[in-house]
């Protein structure tokens, strides 16, 4: 498993999390910790331990932003039965130890390589056909516009600085719904950051469960398109490498209102950051303004 970069972050202090690292009872002897660049829900390190390599998650619960770990935890023992991540090597509260994969992190500029298509898409295809059948217990939905309406009123409560945009973008986020309409359910990753394929020459890897669920695959191939600077071509050519056909009007309406519904929340997801985030040295109004201009070029494209 490689450096993670996803989102904007900061790292706590290192020596107690080194010292809690050290003191867990799945290594064979002394262990050497060295912390991972980059996530925000979680803080990284990988260990030597012996002959071994292993990649060290710490993070609690974040009910805000409906990462709970049990279920972070189920994902990724699923996902390493699917054939799609890392083992997990041990866990306890708060903790996950997963085998590290020799691999490069992806670029957006890699994702949107046409070579890359056939096997990404493969990669999500199996992630939402094969992981249900290796779940065991408990495991979360991501309703996207439920994600929004609790991102809203969190906003609202607070007295966030955008509270007189509640209202507004709550009535943007009923339309969206509306349109997109009923859904198939798949098991998403929902979270389709260029940092979450790892490519270890051979094959690719999927990894960092936080945010998966069961979810429509459209939410996941727009955050694929939208995180990744796709072009119309681009997502055209991704739509029809997943569903096997060219996408008719009424399927090329509903993945692009998934899309834009998939910048909203990341949008929001920015702005309640602001409000709530103790994490220090972080841009979230840059994050924001970034990923608003994307969101109204795309809600704009709809309502042209």
């Amino acid at each position: 498993m490689s450096d993670e970069q996803g989102r904007p972050g900061d790292e706590p202090p290192l020596l107690l999390e080194a010292d809690r690292i050290a003191a867990l009872p799945c290594w064979h002897g002394r262990v050497e910790i060295a912390p991972l660049t980059g996530g925000m829900t979680n803080r990284n390190f990988l260990v030597k331990d012996g002959g071994h390599r292993r990649v060290v998650r710490l993070g609690e619960d974040i009910p805000l932003h409906g990462v709970l770990r049990f279920n972070e935890l189920a994902a990724s023992r699923a996902a390493h039965a699917a054939g799609l991540s890392p083992a997990v090597v041990y866990a306890e509260p708060g903790v996950t130890v997963l085998d590290y994969i020799e691999a490069r992190t992806l670029t957006p500029e890699d994702i949107r390589d046409p070579a890359r298509l056939v096997p990404i898409v493969d990669l999500i295809r199996r992630c939402h056909r094969d992981i249900p059948r290796f779940l065991r217990g408990p495991v979360l939905s991501f309703n996207v516009f439920h994600v929004v309406r609790d991102y809203l009123a969190t906003l609202r409560d607070g007295g966030s600085r955008y509270v007189q945009e509640v209202a507004p973008w709550a009535d943007r986020a009923a339309l969206l719904e509306s349109v997109v309409g009923p859904i198939d359910l798949v098991f998403g990753h929902n979270d389709l950051l260029a940092s979450n394929l790892l490519d270890d020459g051979k094959r690719l890897w999927l990894i960092d469960w936080d945010y998966a669920g069961f979810n429509t695959p459209l939410f996941d191939l727009g955050g694929l398109a939208s995180n990744n600077g796709f072009d119309a071509a681009q997502e055209r050519a991704l739509l029809e490498a997943y569903f096997g056909r060219p996408p008719d009007a009424l399927l090329q309406r509903r993945y692009d209102t998934m899309r834009c519904a998939s910048l909203m929340r990341e949008t929001l997801w920015s702005m309640v950051s602001e409000l709530t985030s103790t994490v220090s040295g972080v841009d979230f109004v840059a994050y924001t303004r970034d990923n608003r201009v994307r969101f109204d070029a795309s809600w704009a494209s709809l309502n042209a």
